[in-house]
Parts: structure tokens; C-alpha cells; sequence
């Protein structure tokens, strides 16, 4: 049988021409599926579908596609720009950053943090530390006293005050605004509480297509306490940037179905094989959750992004390409029409590394299964590296610690750009002074000097 020509269209779309494909129909879908092929629709061009039944077909077919759920041509139009951070048929504005933007300073732009974040090579490494705002710290546990998880992370005088902290007694090179990644989903008014000793617990587990359709969409005025968190942090910043973060959507989404911790989340895995049509629609739920949570971080001066995805190094790489990047890969492509550096992490990920980098990541978090040297090599020497100190060795002789920082040093210097960093989070008995130790070590060089 003879194979039908492909339109016209489809040469330039192999080309890289159209920065977005709108599909209409479940044959649109077919079509574009059968005549690109799955090399035909270039990194970078948003696939975008009119509805669930359209959006569905293009995933079982293969395709990362973005859901639209608009009925009429104005509303479509209106959420097709809104994707591509463009302006809509109104003549508004596009949401991008102005030249007042934290970001836009000569002091912000021109740290070493920021400087590092764009692949270039600043005058000193750069460093900071997840979980730097945390119970380590006896400020922090003072600051917290009487007050719950979400409490603080939702009264943005003592968020921005913990996110500060780690600042003034460290010196560290970034601030990390103090939150969770449960957050969004409490503003959007899920059913979540964060249980000491325990961690996120759901009022009711999301398993089925009937509870994603329930769940609630994050409207602007409940993001209020998080612009004005950043607003208050960023005043008092100076010349340091602000990272902005947010749990990945498969992260996200695992505590979901879970209902709460998991040690082997196999519920999660078990929805993405057996129903992968309603995974999708809950991750890309979560990613829209993801990214209003983080554009507003970023809109208030947030001047880089960190997107957090704590378990997805369970999944074999076939598993993440399929049901994951998509997801992920639409969150860190709306950050990256704002303009900021997008940072992504997981633990336990040496098999996802070059996967995560290309959902859309300028800087890739490394964990301890890959030394930094590693990690560069299997990213092609291209990408700027952060990390990856084991935690452990903070209770340890500092003598093996030393040693490690050492190593790090070094093989971050091959790299294009380098931030020190743990390989995890900051544990919660970990010596403030040991931890003012390894910045002290790594603003004091040897660095790596421009052209080297």
C-alpha cells in the first residue's frame, strides 16, 4: 500500500520551523505521529492538543503533548499563548521579567551563583546547600517553635525570615526560598498535612480519573503569601539570588496516589503501567500546579528555579522518557520562557542524568551514586554540574570531609561551571559549624580562572 505524502507542512516542522504544533482532532494527531515519525518533532516545539480525547491519542502514540481544554476559538487561542508564553488575542503583554527584575541587576546577574548557573566561570565557586533553612540551625528551630510545617511555609514574614537565615550565618552564594513541595498543592486546597517524624499525608489518595478531575486548580489570589514571602526575602538579599523550587511532578504525583510516604511506591508505578492515560492527566495536572507555583516565585524576584524530583530514580529510563520527561519537561520549558536558570535534581538518578538534562535543564543536580566526573562525561561535557558532598561525611572525621571537598573541587573545575553543593539535603543534626567550615573552603579556592 502505498504510503500518502506528507503535507507540506511537515518538512518544516522536522526542521525545528514552528516553536508549537496545535493538534485538533485524534487524526490530526495520527497523522502527525505517522508522517514526522519519532524523530520529526524537534526538542523545543510544544505539542499542544484540544482536549482529552485528543490529548490522550497523541500520548498513547508517543507524542509530549500539552492539554488544552478550551471549547471556543478565543479561549483556545488565549490558552494556546498562555502556553507559549506569548501575548493572547487581547493585546496583553507577554509575563516575562522586566529590567526592574531582581535578575536584571548588575550585582544579582553578575554573581557568582548566577554566573555559574549560565555555564560561565566565575571568579569563585559558588555554594549553598539544600535544606540550608532547617532544624541544623538553632535559629531556625526558635523561629519555628509553635508553629507547623505549612504554617510557615504560608506566613511570609517567617518564610522569608528562614530563608534568610542560612544567608547571614553562612555567606552561602544563594538563598533557597523556605517552602515545601506539598505547598501548592495545600493553596490549591488538597486535603495535606505534614506530619513530624512522618512527612506528607493526604486527606484522600488520587487513583482514579474521577479524583484527578476533582482535584482543584491553584487560582492567583492563593499564591498572595508566596509572591509576598519572596518580595520580603529578595528586599533583604542584597547581591545574593533567590532560588526558587518545586517538587517535580512525578514527585509530586507519587504522594498522591500514595496518600502519603512510600518506601517502594509501587500504587504509583502500578497507575502508570496499568491506566498510563489517567497518569498523564495527573502529572500534567501537577506540572500546571508546578508551574504557577513557580512563575510566581520567579515574578517576585525569584532569580533562578530549582524543580526537585526526590523519587524518580526508581524508574527504569524507557519508564521516565515514556510517562515522565513529558511532564517535568513542561514545567522547566515555562521557566525557560521567563528566562531564569533551571536547575533539576533527583536522588539515586545515574541512569536518568542525560534524560533530566534534556527535559529542559541548564544545570543538573548530581547525587552521590555519580562522582561529578562522571556525571560530566555522561552529559557530554556540556552542561554545568551542582553538587554532590555525601551528607554523611558532616558527622565524620574532617579529615575525610576535607578530602572529599577537595575532590569535588577539582573535578568540578573540569566541568564548564560548577556549584558546590550536598548530594541531599542538610541533615537535621548536622553541626552549623562544620557546614560554615566547607563554604569558607570553597570561597578560599584554588578556582578555576576564565579561558581554563
Amino acid at each position: 500500500v502505498a504510503r500518502p505524502e506528507p503535507p507540506a507542512s511537515v518538512g518544516p516542522l522536522a526542521r525545528g520551523a514552528y516553536s508549537a504544533v496545535l493538534l485538533r482532532s485524534s487524526s490530526a494527531a495520527r497523522a502527525l505521529a505517522g508522517f514526522a515519525g519519532p524523530d520529526g518533532v524537534p526538542a523545543g516545539t510544544l505539542v499542544l492538543g484540544a482536549g482529552p480525547t485528543t490529548s490522550a491519542t497523541a500520548r498513547a502514540l508517543g507524542l509530549d503533548v500539552v492539554e488544552c481544554t478550551a471549547t471556543d476559538p478565543t479561549a483556545l487561542a488565549v490558552e494556546v499563548a498562555a502556553a507559549l508564553g506569548a501575548p493572547g488575542p487581547s493585546g496583553g503583554a507577554a509575563d516575562e521579567l522586566g529590567p526592574e527584575h531582581p535578575s536584571r541587576r548588575a550585582d544579582i546577574a553578575g554573581s557568582a551563583f548566577l554566573r555559574a548557573a549560565r555555564g560561565e566561570r566565575p571568579e569563585r565557586t559558588p555554594v549553598w546547600f539544600m535544606r540550608q533553612a532547617g532544624r541544623s540551625l538553632p535559629e531556625y528551630r526558635a523561629a519555628r517553635e509553635g508553629t507547623t510545617m505549612l504554617e510557615s511555609c504560608l506566613t511570609p514574614a517567617l518564610a522569608a525570615e528562614l530563608t534568610l537565615q542560612p544567608v547571614r550565618r553562612y555567606g552561602v552564594d544563594a538563598a533557597i526560598l523556605y517552602s515545601d513541595i506539598m505547598v501548592p498543592l495545600g493553596l490549591a486546597g488538597v486535603g495535606v498535612d505534614i506530619v513530624p517524624g512522618v512527612g506528607p499525608v493526604l486527606d484522600r489518595p488520587v487513583r482514579t480519573e474521577a479524583d484527578v478531575d476533582a482535584l482543584p486548580a491553584l487560582t492567583d489570589e492563593a499564591l498572595e503569601p508566596i509572591r509576598e514571602a519572596v518580595r520580603l526575602a529578595v528586599a533583604e538579599l542584597g547581591a545574593t539570588p533567590l532560588i526558587g523550587f518545586a517538587g517535580a511532578p512525578y514527585t509530586v504525583a507519587s504522594y498522591l496516589v500514595e496518600g502519603g510516604p512510600s518506601r517502594g511506591h509501587e500504587r504509583t508505578r502500578a497507575l502508570m503501567h496499568e491506566r498510563p492515560e489517567v497518569f498523564a492527566r495527573l502529572l500534567d495536572r501537577v506540572a500546571e500546579l508546578d508551574i504557577a507555583f513557580l512563575r510566581a516565585q520567579v515574578l517576585a524576584g525569584a532569580s533562578a528555579v530549582q524543580l526537585f524530583d526526590s523519587w524518580v530514580g526508581e524508574l527504569a529510563e524507557d519508564d521516565y522518557l515514556a510517562h515522565v520527561q513529558p511532564a517535568s519537561g513542561r514545567v522547566l520549558r515555562a521557566m525557560g520562557r521567563l528566562g531564569v536558570p533551571r536547575i533539576h535534581f533527583g536522588t539515586g538518578t545515574a541512569a536518568l542524568l542525560r534524560a533530566m538534562r534534556d527535559a529542559g535543564a541548564d544545570v543538573m543536580g548530581v547525587a552521590r551514586d555519580l562522582t561529578l566526573s562522571r556525571a560530566d562525561e555522561l552529559l557530554g561535557g556540556a552542561t554545568p554540574l551542582q553538587g554532590n558532598l555525601d551528607p554523611a561525611l558532616l558527622s565524620g572525621p574532617l579529615a575525610d570531609l576535607d578530602a572529599a571537598l577537595a575532590r569535588i573541587l577539582e573535578e568540578g573545575r573540569r566541568a564548564p561551571a560548577h556549584i558546590v553543593n550536598l548530594a541531599h539535603g542538610v541533615p537535621k543534626d548536622a553541626d552549623p559549624q562544620v557546614l560554615a567550615r566547607i563554604v569558607d573552603a570553597v570561597h578560599a579556592g584554588p578556582h578555576r580562572k576564565e579561558g581554563h
